[in-house]
C-alpha cells in the first residue's frame, strides 16, 4: 500500500482544524494536511449566515461564511494543504489513516493527527418523543441548511423545541422567511441561549418563549399536523393533565450536541462516557500519543473563536511532538462573557464586544454597568430607537445562494418589511467579490446589501 507521510494531519476542516493547520505550520511543521468531507472547508460556518462571529478573534462582528474565508485565508498563507471532499474512514493508534475520495483511496502516514471532527446535532429518537413518525420533524442543523444553502423551506407553521443560540436563531430566521413561529418551548426554567438572541430572535419579533414546558407527542401521518406540549416538573417529567395540542406542519429540535468521535474511538482514544468528547490532557493530547484533540470533538464549545483558539493550540502541539519539542499547555478554558438566559427587564446587554456588559440606564439618560462609552450608547440606542443588522441570502441566476447582509443595522421594526423587499431580489450573475455591494440602498434607508459569501 502507497502511504504518503505528512508531519501532521488534521481531520476536519472547520474552524478548528483550520486554526490546527495554521498553528501547526507556524510551529514548525514541514507538511501540514487538512482532510475534509465536504466539498469546502470551513464546516458548519457555511450554513450560519448570521453575525456575531469573530469578536474575540478578529475584534469584529462577522457572518459565519465570512469567518471562514478569513480562517480559510489563514491557513492557507501559512503554507498549509487543505484537501476537501475526502471522508476519513480509517485511523490507527500508529497514526495511520485511510480517506475515500473521488480519485479512490488515501492513505496518509502522520507523524501526529489532529481531531477537529466538530459535534452532532441529538434527534428525535435521542429524546425519545412518543407519536408517529410524519415529514416536518427537523433537527434545527438541518433546517437551517436546507433554508441557508439549498434555498427550500422546511415549513409555515413551526414549534421549536429547545432554546439553544441555534434554536433561537432559527426562529428569527423563519419568521424572517415568512413562516408563523407558534412557540418555542424550553425543559428548562431558562432558556439557554444568549440573552442578546432571545431579545434579538423572540422579544423582537413577539414569539411566545414557554419555559418548563416540552413536547409530550406527535400527531400526523404523511406530513405532521401537531404537537402535544406539556409542563414539567422539577425533574424534567412531565406534568399530568398539562398537555395541550398546537397545531403545527413543522418541529424544530434544538436538543443538545455530541462529540463525532467515531474515528477517535477507532484508534483508541478514550471517550468521556458522559459526552463522548475525547478524553485530553492540558496539552490536548489524547490516550494515544501524538493523536491530539479539539474544539468540539473534545468539548462543545459556545463560540467558533474558542474552537479556534484551541485548535490553533492543538496545531502547535502536534507540529512541537513531531519534533520532539516540550508540548506546551493549552490555553484556559474559555466560555462566553456574554449573559445567558432571560434578559432582565431595564437592562440592555451590549454585544459590541466580547465583554457583553449589562448596562443600565438611570433615569436622566446616565448609564450605569458599561465599560467603555460605546456600552453606553448602544444601551440608548436600543431603549430608542434599536437597529439591527439584517442577514439574508440571494438566488443567483444559477439557483445557488449567495449570503448577503446589510451595510449597517436597519430600524428594528422594519426587519419583516426590508426582508420582503429582498424576497423579491436577486444576486448579479458573474463573481461576486467579498464585501462588494450588492444592492444600492434598495429599502431607501442609506443602507446597501453587500456580499457576505463567496459567489
Amino acid at each position: 500500500m502507497n502511504e504518503t507521510y505528512y508531519d501532521v494531519v488534521i481531520v476536519g476542516g472547520g474552524p478548528g482544524g483550520l486554526a490546527a493547520a495554521q498553528g501547526a505550520k507556524e510551529a514548525g511543521a514541514s507538511s501540514v494536511l487538512v482532510l475534509e468531507r465536504e466539498d469546502q472547508v470551513g464546516g458548519i460556518l457555511h450554513q450560519c449566515i448570521h453575525d456575531g462571529f469573530g469578536l474575540i478573534r478578529y475584534r469584529e462582528t462577522l457572518t459565519g461564511p465570512e469567518y471562514a474565508h478569513r480562517a480559510q485565508g489563514e491557513a492557507l498563507a501559512a503554507g498549509a494543504h487543505l484537501r476537501t471532499g475526502a471522508m476519513v474512514t480509517r485511523l490507527t493508534p500508529d497514526r495511520r489513516l485511510t480517506a475515500v475520495t473521488r480519485q479512490g483511496l488515501l492513505h496518509c502516514q502522520a507523524g501526529a493527527v489532529v481531531l477537529a471532527t466538530g459535534c452532532r446535532e441529538r434527534t428525535r429518537g435521542a429524546i425519545a418523543i412518543p407519536g408517529t413518525r410524519p415529514a416536518g420533524v427537523y433537527t434545527a442543523g438541518t433546517a437551517q441548511n436546507l433554508m441557508n444553502t439549498k434555498n427550500l423551506m422546511v415549513g409555515r407553521r413551526v414549534v421549536l423545541l429547545g432554546s439553544g443560540d441555534i434554536g433561537l436563531i432559527m426562529a428569527r430566521r423563519l419568521t424572517l422567511e415568512g413562516a408563523q413561529v407558534l412557540c418555542v418551548a424550553e425543559q428548562r426554567p431558562a432558556p439557554g441561549g444568549l440573552e442578546r438572541n432571545v431579545v434579538q430572535c423572540l422579544y423582537d419579533f413577539g414569539i411566545p418563549l414557554h419555559l418548563q414546558t416540552t413536547v409530550t407527542r406527535i400527531f400526523g401521518a404523511r406530513r405532521l399536523e401537531g404537537v402535544e406540549l406539556s409542563q414539567v416538573d422539577g425533574a424534567g417529567r412531565p406534568i399530568p393533565g398539562t398537555g395541550r395540542r398546537v397545531d403545527c406542519d413543522t418541529l424544530l429540535l434544538s436538543v443538545g450536541l455530541i462529540p463525532e468521535n467515531e474515528i477517535a474511538a477507532q484508534a483508541g482514544v478514550s471517550l468521556d462516557p458522559g459526552s463522548n468528547g475525547a478524553v485530553t490532557d492540558r496539552f490536548l493530547q489524547t490516550s494515544v500519543p501524538g493523536i491530539f484533540a479539539c474544539g468540539n470533538s473534545r468539548k462543545v464549545m459556545d463560540l467558533a473563536d474558542f474552537v479556534s483558539v484551541q485548535g490553533h493550540a492543538a496545531g502547535e502541539n502536534a507540529a512541537r511532538f513531531v519534533q520532539g519539542q516540550a508540548l506546551v499547555p493549552m490555553p484556559p478554558e474559555t466560555t462566553n462573557a456574554m449573559a445567558k438566559g432571560l434578559p432582565q427587564p431595564g437592562v440592555t446587554t451590549c454585544v459590541l464586544c466580547p465583554k457583553g456588559c449589562r448596562v443600565t440606564l438611570l433615569p436622566h439618560g446616565e448609564a450605569q454597568g458599561n465599560g467603555c462609552p460605546k456600552g453606553a450608547d448602544y444601551a440608548r440606542q436600543e431603549a430608542t430607537a434599536p437597529k439591527r443588522v439584517l442577514t439574508t441570502t440571494l438566488k443567483r441566476p444559477d439557483g445557488t445562494l449567495l449570503p448577503v447582509k446589510t451595510s449597517a443595522g436597519v430600524p428594528k421594526d422594519r426587519l419583516l418589511s426590508c426582508m420582503a423587499v429582498l424576497r423579491r431580489c436577486a444576486a448579479p450573475a458573474g463573481p461576486v467579490p467579498w464585501g462588494q455591494v450588492v444592492l444600492s440602498d434598495p429599502f431607501g434607508l442609506g443602507v446597501d446589501i453587500i456580499a457576505a459569501g463567496e459567489g
